[in-house]
């Protein structure tokens, strides 16, 4: 029942409007980490076409993922007056990618900042086994947000 009512809410003008501008927040992020791994130019040289097509893809996929999450998210925060579990998994999503993605000097600066010492190896097929495990956990994240919404309870009625 209270899916259904989420489902309803994501087309009303405020969630089209804040759905877009996720959308495009996400997508900039998910090509500026690409970009600051590897050109897709670069890419396509040493991997082939093959990989910067399916980077690509996979940025699309995750973009709409998250935004659909953090609309999920906004909804139930609306009719529970509370957000859930799953609701920063998106976010970690985007932090892991940054960290692993982002020049290894920076890594491996700011995890010696917070004393994590490790030794960085080259990324294989320009970082797309961490993509995977940023989709992972972006899967992770709705499936936490659906579980919640379709259990929960909408405190407030809604039209």
């Amino acid at each position: 029942m209270m899916f259904e009512v989420v489902l309803k809410m994501q087309k009303e003008k405020k969630y089209i409007i804040q759905g877009s501008i996720f959308l495009v927040l996400f997508l900039i992020i998910y090509f500026m980490v690409d970009y600051l791994n590897m050109s897709y130019i670069d890419m396509a040289a040493e991997f082939g076409v093959y990989l910067v097509v399916v980077n690509i893809f996979l940025n699309i996929v995750m973009a709409l993922l998250s935004t659909l999450m953090m609309n999920f998210s906004t909804a139930m925060v609306e009719l529970r007056s509370g957000s859930g579990n799953g609701s920063n998994l998106g976010f970690m999503s985007i932090l892991f990618g940054i960290l692993t993605y982002g020049c290894t000097s920076c890594v491996i600066a700011f995890f010696g900042a917070i004393g994590i010492n490790l030794i960085v190896i080259a990324l294989p097929l320009a970082g797309l086994p961490y993509k995977f495990i940023s989709l992972f956990l972006i899967f992770v994240g709705m499936y936490f947000i659906y579980r919640e919404i379709k259990l929960g309870t909408c405190k407030v009625t809604y039209k």
